[in-house]
Formats: structure tokens, C-alpha cells, sequence
């Protein structure tokens, strides 16, 4: 292409993305009803001294907004010298004879007008948001569709956690310690490259900033005089729910895209560990009542081996880590062995298959306390604290109990327990293949043997498996008859 050659504005284009300074600069917002105060919210949460124009206010939109920001009122219609001096202008009285009535009168006053839904009248259009602040993503679709940036925005929010506006924070307040020790822009770009992909970012998400300030401190020092940076591993214990991929949180969802080693057991359901990275390396230490892969003294030896040689592993591990699941055996070990560990929850089995399977665990007319207690320990069956377990008004919720399900409801019988108390099991709950089986404490044994239940289960038991018939949602097709 010749120099002097025009070039064609690309029409599919014609908004220029920009951010506004907006902190303690004038700004107008001319309507007084339910748009007019989301431009209102919108200014004032960036900090515009925001000027209201609308003969009479919707309180109940705005009596919000007043107990959080200052703006003024004025009721009446702006004038062309009222504009004078303003950042912009919105202009969204909810009608819209008014509103283009408005724009003509006050086109060409000074600032940029955007009338609400009217792209054809607007020198700027407001994008969806998402606010990490000081991290913000913004979405537009040039006026076509503000849906479609809605549901894209979000996705994102799916995408980027809230902690990296706590991330992009510390950055921030790091950038004049960085240069004063890199002066080179390409030392300090490479800097944070693996910064904000290493572990001193992992302590910052996980609200350890002081260690994070003081991890930077001493990476800076060995940058700075060029010594060898030893690698630094991390271990990440992760509840990855009952199976259901949906279940997982999103900092769960992160770790497991950053991890160069992912230990899991059977309880993990396969869609679960395909979300690590490609790259990971996968090791299945999955355990069945008396049939470990890896002994568990084994598993938490790995974990530190692993981690010493500079990995970031994560330990996935089917509900919550921290009940019943042994993660405080694992983290006890890496404290003593000084291995750097942080823990992400997960949806217990208990909740999760219960409300799968139609079961509040706790229900005003049933059930006001709820127990959560284990069938066997690592020697077999426990012997449970069984006055607290027969209290009325409550559910027992009972984890790794199919293999004493005889022994346990004959407990439940022998100590006072109505033989007619309803009782569930779930089985592979939250999941395609979930299987529920409802009888009482008399019968349920033997409907859990005729069914050949393989587990993992959840024994519900209470009054309020009695409320599955009218509440159950999920695929009551796959039900096992009572």
C-alpha cells in the first residue's frame, strides 16, 4: 500500500474503547427512574460528582443509591449551561419522545450524550462491566445486542476470579520496588511473567499477602545479584465435590489449570480431573474400603516429594477435604516437612446429594439440626456417640456407611430409634448414574443389598427423607422403588 494511500475506517467498529478518568469530575444524568439510576450507580461508584436532572425521583431506585453516594437533585430539566464543563451525560427519562426531545435540545452543550437504548443517538455507548477493581473488564457489542454482552460478560465472570482484582492490586504497590531493583524493562516484564504465574500470586489469592510481600522481597534480592532461584513448589488440596463438574468453585476450577501434578482418588469423577491442563501429569492414589492403591502415609510422603522438587501439585479430592476425607493428616505432613500448602474447599457429599436427591437436611417442620458422622474408621466399624445421634428433630447424615448398613441400622433400632424412621441412601449422588433407595431403619439394609449398591453412598437419616416424594428435581427416573 502506497504511503499516502487513505486507509477506510472499518465501519463493523465505529466505537473507539476507551476508560474515562472519572473520580471527582462532573457528570449529569438526566431521568429519574430505574436506567436513570443504574447510570447514576455507575458514575458514582467510579467516583464522578454526579448531578441528577428529573423533575421527581422513583425512591425506591434511588433511596439505595443516596445511602451509599453523594449526588445532588435538581428538579427540573437540564439547560445547555448546565452540561457546561461535564465529563458526559446520559440521558434516560424512560420515554422516549422525552429522551430525543432532550438530545436535540442539548446536543452540541459541551460533554458527550448517550440516550438509553439508542445507539443512533449516542456519541458512547456504557459496556458490561466486570469489576475487579482495579482490575476491570469491559464488554460492548457496539449497541447491537446488550444482552449478548451481558451473557458474555458473564462468562467471564466464570473466567476471572474476584481475588485478581486483589492480584492486580498488589502489582500496583509493587511496581516501584521492581524497578528500583530491575532497571532493565525486559528483566522486569520476565519478572513478573513468572510472578504472576508462580507461587508468590498463589499466596496473594489465597489472602497471604504479607508472605507474598515478603516472598517478592527475597526473589527480587536473588534477581538482583543473579543468583540461581530455586524453584519453589506448592501443594494445593482441592474439594472436588460429589461429581458434579458444576459443583466445583472457581478457585478450584483455577488451581487445577496451574497444576503441574494432579493426585486423585476413585471419588473424583473422571470429567473432573480432564479440567487439569493438558500438560499436567495425572496419578491416580484412589482407595476402596480395604483396597488402597497407595497407603495413605504413602500419599502424603509423595506429596512432599513432589513439591520439594519444585512442582505445583494438587491434591483433588471427592467433597470436602477437611470432613472425612483425611486432608488434615496430609497438610499436618507438609507443615512438618515446611512444604508450602494452601486449601480450597469443596461442596460436601452430605449437602450435595441430599439436595439431588430431593432432601433438605434440615426443614422447619422436621428437622433443626443436622449431624454429620462417619460409618467406620480406618480398623472398621466406630462405635458413635449414639445419645446424640437419637436426639429428636434432626437428620444424621452418615459418610462410608453402606459396608456396615446392617450393623448400623440395628444400632439405630436396639437404642430407641423409631424402626419406622425413614431412611435414604444415595448412591454415586449428584451424578448421571445417581441411584436413591428409601425405605426405614427395619428395611433399608435389605433394599441396599437387593440393589447391589457399589457407592460412594450417603446414608440420610430423619424425617425429612419423607419429603424427597413432593421436592426431588433431579432425574427421578433413575429412583430405585421404596
Amino acid at each position: 500500500m502506497a504511503q499516502d494511500e487513505p486507509i477506510e475506517p472499518d465501519a463493523a467498529t465505529p466505537y473507539l474503547p476507551l476508560f474515562l478518568r472519572a473520580t471527582g469530575e462532573p457528570a449529569c444524568v438526566v431521568g429519574g427512574g430505574v436506567v436513570a439510576a443504574r447510570r447514576v450507580e455507575t458514575l458514582a461508584r467510579a467516583g464522578a460528582k454526579v448531578t441528577v436532572y428529573a423533575p421527581k425521583l422513583d425512591e425506591e431506585e434511588f433511596a439505595p443509591l443516596r445511602a451509599r453516594f453523594d449526588f445532588t437533585h435538581a428538579a427540573r430539566e437540564p439547560t445547555r449551561a448546565d452540561l457546561a464543563g461535564a465529563l458526559l451525560c446520559y440521558v434516560a427519562t424512560g420515554d422516549d419522545a422525552a429522551d430525543e426531545r432532550l438530545y436535540g435540545a442539548l446536543k452540541g452543550a459541551g460533554p458527550p450524550l448517550s440516550v438509553a437504548d439508542r445507539p443512533d443517538l449516542s456519541a458512547f455507548i456504557s459496556p458490561s462491566i466486570l469489576d475487579r477493581s482495579p482490575l476491570v473488564v469491559a464488554v460492548s457489542t457496539g449497541g447491537a445486542s446488550p444482552l449478548l454482552g451481558r451473557m458474555l460478560r458473564a462468562r467471564l465472570e466464570t473466567l476471572i476470579p474476584a481475588a485478581y482484582g486483589r492480584l492486580a492490586a498488589f502489582v500496583g504497590r509493587s511496581r516501584a520496588q521492581v524497578a528500583a531493583k530491575l532497571r532493565s524493562p525486559l528483566a522486569r516484564r520476565r519478572f513478573w511473567e513468572r510472578t504472576l504465574e508462580g507461587p508468590i500470586a498463589e499466596l496473594v489469592l489465597a489472602h497471604n499477602e504479607p508472605a507474598a510481600d515478603a516472598a517478592l522481597t527475597e526473589a527480587l534480592a536473588r534477581e538482583a545479584e543473579g543468583r540461581e532461584s530455586t524453584p519453589l513448589g506448592e501443594v494445593y488440596l482441592v474439594g472436588a465435590g460429589p461429581g458434579d463438574a458444576d459443583l466445583l468453585t472457581f478457585r478450584a476450577l483455577r488451581l487445577l489449570q496451574k497444576a503441574d501434578v494432579v493426585l486423585y482418588d476413585r471419588l473424583v469423577d473422571p470429567s473432573i480431573v480432564d479440567l487439569a491442563r493438558r500438560e499436567a501429569e495425572r496419578i491416580y492414589v484412589g482407595k476402596r474400603r480395604n483396597e488402597h492403591a497407595a497407603p495413605q502415609e504413602e500419599i502424603s510422603e509423595m506429596l512432599v516429594r513432589l513439591a520439594r522438587q519444585g512442582k505445583r501439585v494438587l491434591r483433588l479430592k471427592g467433597g470436602d477435604p477437611f470432613l472425612f476425607g483425611r486432608g488434615g493428616e496430609e497438610i499436618e505432613r507438609l507443615a512438618e516437612a515446611g512444604v508450602p500448602f494452601q486449601v480450597c474447599p469443596g461442596v460436601t457429599a452430605a449437602t450435595a446429594c441430599a439436595a439431588y436427591a430431593g432432601i433438605p437436611l434440615t426443614h422447619r417442620d422436621h428437622a433443626q439440626a443436622c449431624v454429620f458422622v462417619t460409618g467406620h474408621d480406618r480398623d472398621g466399624p466406630l462405635e458413635l456417640d449414639w445419645e446424640t445421634l437419637l436426639r429428636p428433630n434432626q437428620t444424621v447424615a452418615v459418610y462410608m456407611g453402606l459396608a456396615h448398613i446392617e450393623d448400623l441400622t440395628a444400632a439405630f433400632i436396639a437404642r430407641g430409634a423409631d424402626p419406622a424412621l425413614p431412611v435414604a441412601i444415595i448412591d454415586n449422588g449428584a451424578r448421571a448414574k445417581q441411584r436413591v433407595i428409601v425405605g426405614v431403619l427395619a428395611d433399608i439394609a435389605q433394599k441396599a443389598r437387593a440393589a447391589a449398591l457399589r457407592g460412594p453412598t450417603i446414608i440420610i437419616v430423619g424425617t425429612v427423607v419423607s419429603l424427597r416424594g413432593k421436592l426431588n428435581w433431579f432425574a427421578p427416573e433413575r429412583d430405585d422403588p421404596a
